[in-house]
């Protein structure tokens, strides 16, 4: 396998998974950072995953990474997806990457050509973020670029080239300094790149391998024909809950998941926007509803510091994919999506700088229009622009109106 996207996630999820099947190995290529490619060299690329309970950790060593290397060495890449045995490329690169002509297309492409001309054959691309469609939204954007730089590669990618769906769920908070020394006083060596994960994970595939893929149903894989159901599910649950909390919890002063959730505001709040988004996930309600209770006592667990800043960054990215469908449904079937505009609106209060600060890339021209519900809109949603009675509502909900 080559991965991109050497972060927590990832060694908390996709490599985790592949260290059921010995027979597999991971390539793995930092998103920009050097240093952890670096760190986990120094340490033959093993790693501590510390499995964090509401009382205890389990302490499990990972050895599946074989190579690591810093994302900025476009040779080894070209290299390494030009290997014949190389079957699998996995993704972990955040939403913002999926841009036309942006990181995910140009790296792949990259590869890609480079496996064509060395003529080593078939291979899956899966993508691991949280994007509607995340496969079909991998294929456009690389087919795109590869049509518009060499026909000749679109028309091999096509045939050559499988686009896996996925729903990836595994609550990784980023590692501090603390959890570091931590892992080096319990686990006896001194783990330079430790990740601290939540006990629950989920994985969810559909789609083609043409040159085979690692036995990932021994870690509890799922591979299923239609993975949307499943998909949305989390993201408008767990991910749309996520954005709730990041924006109206830090407003409120609060700094983590766990946090937030513990007060009884946005423990209602969350309540409010799960009843509107559930209507939503084409799922049995029972399984909801047990969904939606695991997610409880996961956002409750006070030893997984999820900060609230770190989920409140590239809401410009996360907001129309998580929050508008649902202000749209709801709207649509006449009704006030009160829990929609809520969130909408903590996060405008984010935008004119209430709550957690602001880090995203594309937030300038929201920023920019802030001072008007109808202006953001027009931005985010230009459809809903001119719905007079959800700027109104969402206008009350705003934390300068309470």
């Amino acid at each position: 396998m080559a991965h991109l996207g050497l972060g927590g996630f990832f060694r908390a999820h996709q490599a985790w998974y592949t260290g059921f099947d010995e027979e597999w190995g991971i390539a793995a290529f930092t998103g920009r950072s050097a240093e952890l490619a670096a760190s986990l060299n120094r340490q033959d690329c093993r790693y501590t995953l510390v499995l964090r309970g509401p009382s205890t950790d389990e302490l499990q060593v990972q050895t599946s990474i074989v190579a690591a290397h810093p994302g900025s060495d476009a040779a080894a890449w070209r290299t390494t997806v030009a290997l014949p045995s190389v079957s699998v490329i996995t993704l972990t690169m955040t939403e913002a990457a999926y841009a036309p002509s942006g990181v995910v297309a140009d790296r792949l492409v990259s590869g890609l050509s480079a496996r064509r001309l060395a003529g080593s054959g078939p291979v899956a691309v899966v993508s691991c973020d949280n994007l509607p469609g995340n496969g079909e939204v991998t294929a456009r954007v690389v087919h795109e670029l590869a049509a518009r730089l060499d026909p000749a590669l679109d028309e091999w990618i096509t045939a050559n080239v499988s686009f896996v769906a996925t729903m990836v769920d595994r609550i990784t908070p980023r590692t501090t300094p603390s959890d570091v020394r931590e892992v080096a006083a319990t686990g006896g060596w001194d783990d330079l790149a430790p990740v601290v994960t939540e006990p629950f994970t989920e994985w969810v595939l559909s789609g083609d391998f043409p040159a085979g893929r690692p036995a990932w149903e021994k870690g509890g894989a799922r591979f299923v024909d239609d993975v949307v159901p499943h998909e949305t599910r989390k993201l408008l649950l767990l991910n749309g809950g996520h954005s709730l909390l990041a924006y109206a919890g830090s407003a409120r002063g609060h700094g983590t998941v766990a946090a937030a959730v513990a007060d009884p505001v946005c423990r209602a709040w969350l309540d409010e926007w799960w009843d509107e988004a559930s209507r939503h996930v084409p799922l049995p309600a029972a399984e909801l509803t047990a969904y939606r209770a695991a997610l409880i006592e996961r956002f409750a667990n006070p030893r997984i510091r999820h900060t609230l800043a770190q989920i409140a960054a590239d809401g410009s990215q996360k907001i129309p994919i998580r929050v508008v469908p649902v202000l749209r449904a709801e709207r649509a079937a006449g009704r006030p999506a009160t829990g929609a505009a809520r969130v909408l609106a903590a996060w405008i209060d984010h935008l004119r700088g209430i709550g957690a600060p602001v880090t995203d890339a594309g937030a300038a021209p929201y920023v920019a229009a802030a001072g008007s519900v109808h202006d953001v809109l027009a931005l985010l949603a230009p459809d809903l622009a001119e719905d007079s009675a959800l700027t109104t509502r969402t206008e009350s909900l705003l934390r300068g109106a309470n």
